[in-house]
């Protein structure tokens, strides 16, 4: 068994400052008095019921998660479908082809997608504002879903489906009644994944985001350009905290999942 040494250590520590302190100084600036972000002023919470007021980032906000839950929810249901046909669908004509396009999304340069998608929907005619988000959300975080979907449709074990088909099943009743709930941890994973993917974005939406619909990554980006505000610290904070109680609670649940199913395997083998 290896040691901890104190070059592991040090590594650990420095790692752990890289990445939190930053996030520490926003927390800690956001509850500033002044309106001076380097300047400390006195504790107050102002800027949070100031953040509140502020119709711009609340819009921005509105629309951001508008545009994450709908587009999360299509990516996942095509990743899904496009998952199932790659690992299930055998040898087909243009197989190649449509892989190809399928993961094309994860090595392209998100400028070359966004513009590619700006002159596609200038091209049709279409308006830009939150649809065209939502088809670009869609089409760039729907490979995501199919990659981690894929990996674990590859792994899975194709006897217990043989066995539903055999006792009647339908394959539609197969997949709904067997197939679905055994690989649900990976569909879910794989919407959680896109969602975040939207909600981060910023390259993409700049260029299909029209003047009726704008981001909130986008309006954050605008407003730093001019002066970090104290509003922005509030925000950040916010988002944070939000981070931090959806990570908790799933590693809460998934502990718990994990001592019942252990829970359960004890008892069964008592009861053998």
């Amino acid at each position: 068994m290896r040691r901890f040494t104190w070059f592991n250590a040090t590594s650990l520590t420095l790692g752990f400052a890289f990445l939190y302190i930053p996030m520490l100084i926003v927390i800690i600036y956001s509850f500033n008095e002044s309106r001076l972000v380097t300047v400390w002023g006195g504790f107050s919470t102002k800027w949070y019921g100031e953040l509140l007021q502020n119709e711009a980032f609340l819009d921005a906000a509105l629309v951001t998660f508008k545009v994450g839950l709908i587009s999360s929810v299509i990516a996942t249901v095509l990743g899904t479908m496009a998952a199932y046909v790659l690992v299930r669908g055998g040898r087909f004509f243009g197989r190649t082809l449509f892989s190809g396009m399928i993961y094309a999304p994860l090595v392209m340069p998100e400028v070359i997608t966004g513009l590619s998608l700006l002159l596609l929907f200038i091209s049709i005619g279409l308006d830009r504002g939150i649809v065209t988000i939502i088809l670009a959300h869609t089409t760039f975080s729907m490979c995501y879903v199919s990659v981690v979907v894929s990996s674990r449709l590859v792994s899975f074990d194709r006897s217990v489906e043989e066995a539903a088909l055999d006792l009647g099943c339908t394959p539609f009743d197969a997949f709904r009644s067997v197939t679905l709930p055994i690989i649900a941890p990976a569909v879910v994973s794989g919407w959680l994944l896109a969602l975040t993917l939207s909600l981060d974005d910023l390259v993409i939406a700049s260029f299909v985001a029209g003047p009726s619909a704008t981001t909130l990554p986008i309006k954050v980006f605008s407003s730093v350009r001019l002066g970090v505000s104290p509003e922005i610290n509030a925000l950040s904070t916010i988002l944070i905290g939000l981070v931090a109680l959806g990570t908790i609670t799933a590693s809460i649940t998934t502990k718990r999942a994990v001592v019942r199913r252990r829970h359960e395997q004890q008892m069964a083998e008592q009861t053998s």
